[in-house]
C-alpha cells in the first residue's frame, strides 16, 4: 500500500482562485476598517462588503457576481 503524500500549505495556496480570494478579503477588510473608523458613511456591514468586493473586481480579481453564487 502506497503512503499518502502530505501536501504543504503552499501547495494549497497555489490552487486556482486563491489569489483573487486573498485580494478580495484584503479589500473587504480595509473597507470594514474604514466603516468602523467613520471614513465612509456606510449604513450596513453588507454594504461595506459590497464596496470591498467591487474595489477588488476593479483591481482585477476574478470574483463571481452575486447572482452566480446565489443560484443554489
Amino acid at each position: 500500500m502506497a503512503a499518502k503524500k502530505k501536501r504543504s500549505s503552499s501547495h494549497r495556496r497555489t490552487k486556482t482562485g486563491s489569489k483573487s480570494r486573498r485580494k478580495a478579503s484584503n479589500q473587504v477588510r480595509t473597507e470594514m476598517h474604514h466603516m468602523r473608523s467613520g471614513k465612509h458613511k456606510v449604513k450596513s456591514r453588507k454594504q461595506a462588503i459590497a464596496i470591498g468586493l467591487n474595489k477588488a473586481r476593479k483591481k482585477g480579481a476574478k470574483i463571481p457576481r452575486k447572482g452566480a453564487s446565489k443560484k443554489k
